[in-house]
């Protein structure tokens, strides 16, 4: 019997360009009225919008030349990215983040609550901020372990990790590859609207707590109540003693919190954006390097590693903007937006909402790159959010909570998966574990929608 993969999301992206294609052939072409607001941000006029009778097709060739031109067209936040995977593989290879985060895990290794606690605000912390991620995989066996040891067990760790990382994202305050890319596109200020996800993150993260305390409990309890008794695989022997967390590494840690906190400022009091952050994140890269005490030839070969590990994001980011390039060329971008405003906007403003909430939720299985996500949703949706007449904030926060609440169980997540096989876990058996909490945040995502509209969310 044949199994059916999930293709590459390269694949998925270039499919759905070649869809665009087809679309750009299908579609008439259209277009809004459009004006400058009182922001001084281009905005599409509600009730404008007019079919293009005279419109030039796109040649098959476009196929092919729109992926170089898209890589063009979004090399300024590819070069981001490629900046920030450099200073994250210095950081990560002078064993602080490791050291520390361990020290911070088994400092609390007699109060499992206090544990689970810690690090759910721990690593949802580090995605809200820097967009950590896959890095946490690393971390899956050391947790495990621990977990196992006070009597949990390795659902608990892979839970932590796991609905930690989708909190951050989903409520995410300055994670450069999902809110500063969204809001970019939506011609949005960076780290606007971040009161109101603060004031999201905590009641998330308290549903998270509860939720993976209830079953470690339960799990510390009965040890046949847990999910993966009969799982050689999970149960996982005490890993050695990690790294000491000497003073250097505790400067090295110390130095890139300052310059996050630079970052905070710049882009709070100074406007900064991605040429000013790319040049603080290549700073910390050299800052980390040589406190740890390497030569600046090593820091050179970890930056580069740690650039090539997110090269495959960055093509993403490329293929993704295909589709958006794609669509302009055909004129077709305000017919789709046109043609999706109609049924949302039947729905009145507070459903409209929830409506691109769940529609960004059922593309995040599709385009699992949060990233990516953004390039192929927020064209569509901020305009969306104009011919509704509802601020653009609000599109970009149903694109932050569908993108980041969905990851704790989409089967195409690298991240989910990959903690899941480190900690060995089986998808089922996960699944068996989280949907209630997935359920919940889900309703708490479509009702923070409601009132985001309601408050004027701007």
């Amino acid at each position: 019997m044949l199994k059916f993969r999930v293709p590459h999301t390269l694949v998925l992206l270039y499919g759905m360009t070649v869809i665009a294609f087809a679309l750009t052939w299908l579609l008439p072409a259209g277009s809004y009225s459009t004006e400058v607001n009182d922001a001084g941000r281009e905005v599409v006029v509600p009730g404008t919008f007019q079919v293009i009778e005279d419109a030039p097709e796109v040649p098959v060739s476009s196929l092919v030349t729109v992926i170089p031109r898209a890589l063009e067209s979004a090399q300024s936040i590819i070069f981001f990215v490629l900046i920030i995977g450099g200073a994250l593989g210095v950081l990560q290879s002078t064993g602080a983040v490791d050291a520390g985060l361990a020290r911070l895990l088994r400092r609390f290794d007699a109060r499992p609550g206090l544990l689970v606690g810690i690090g759910l605000l721990s690593f949802s912390l580090g995605s809200s901020s820097i967009g950590m991620g896959e890095e946490y995989i690393a971390l899956g066996a050391v947790l495990a372990a621990l977990c196992i040891a006070l009597r949990m067990d390795a659902v608990t760790a892979a839970a932590i990790l796991v609905i930690g990382n989708s909190i951050g994202y989903g409520a995410a305050v300055l994670n450069p590859f999902t809110v500063l890319i969204a809001q970019d596109i939506a011609e949005l200020p960076p780290l606007s609207g971040s009161g109101y996800r603060i004031a999201l993150f905590l009641p998330l993260l308290g549903l998270g707590f509860l939720h993976v305390w209830r079953y470690g409990r339960r799990v510390r309890r009965n040890a046949a109540a847990s999910l993966v008794v009969d799982i050689p695989e999970a149960q996982v022997a005490l890993a050695e003693e990690p790294p000491p967390l000497t003073g250097r590494m505790q400067a090295v840690l110390w130095s890139a919190l300052i310059l996050l906190g630079i970052v905070v400022w710049g882009i709070i009091t100074r406007g900064w954006y991605l040429e000013e952050l790319g040049a603080t994140f290549f700073a910390m890269a050299i800052v980390a390097g040589l406190v740890a005490g390497q030569s600046v030839n090593t820091i050179a070969k970890e930056f580069s590693t740690g650039a090539a590990a997110l090269a495959g994001t960055a093509l993403m980011i490329g293929f993704a903007r295909s589709i958006q390039v794609m669509l302009d060329d055909g004129q077709i971008l305000h017919t789709i937006v046109h043609g999706l405003s109609e049924p949302l906007g039947a729905l009145g403003s507070a459903g409209s909402a929830v409506g691109m909430f769940w529609l960004q939720c059922g593309i995040n299985f599709a385009v699992p790159s949060g990233s990516g996500q953004a390039y192929v949703t927020m064209p569509l949706m901020a305009p969306i959010a104009d011919v509704l007449a509802l601020p653009r904030q609000v599109a970009v926060l149903a694109y932050q909570l569908g993108d980041g609440l969905t990851t704790m169980i989409n089967p195409a997540d690298p991240v989910l998966m990959g903690i899941l096989g480190v900690c060995g876990v089986p998808y089922g058996r996960w699944l068996r574990f989280i949907w209630p909490l997935a359920a919940q945040v889900l309703l708490f995502g479509s009702a923070a929608m409601v009132l985001a509209v309601l408050i004027g969310y701007s």
